[in-house]
């Protein structure tokens, strides 16, 4: 998408598994997030971004997802115009990692 730095599922893996310090931030509703994750991912519905963005920090790589990547494009594209982060997209979203063969886990406690 223009102007937001994406990555697919596999580069997504690879960064994960590198060690490197990565934040996943899911930014789906409620309801998509109790039905599985990214592990690691932090749910921050997309329409709290707003309220949240000074609590995400600058000095990590951070990567925006939601079902198909278009919600997380529109976060990345807040972020940096709002806070200056630059934030990545997962393109195909948690269906394209999914797809992709990678694992879906249930979060450890459920949102309402």
């Amino acid at each position: 998408m223009f102007g937001v730095k994406e990555i697919d599922a596999a580069g997504l893996k690879e960064l994960l598994d590198s060690g490197d310090k990565v934040r996943l931030i899911d930014v789906r509703s409620a309801g998509e997030y109790n039905q599985g994750i990214i592990e690691g991912g932090e749910f921050l519905p997309l329409h709290t971004l707003p309220l949240r963005l000074n609590d995400l920090p600058k000095d990590e790589t951070i990567v925006f997802y939601c079902r198909t990547g278009a919600r997380s494009a529109q976060a990345c594209m807040y972020a940096k115009q709002n806070a200056g982060l630059e934030g990545i997209n997962l393109q195909g979203g948690i269906i394209g990692w999914y797809q992709s063969g990678f694992p879906i886990t249930h979060p450890e406690s459920a949102v309402a």
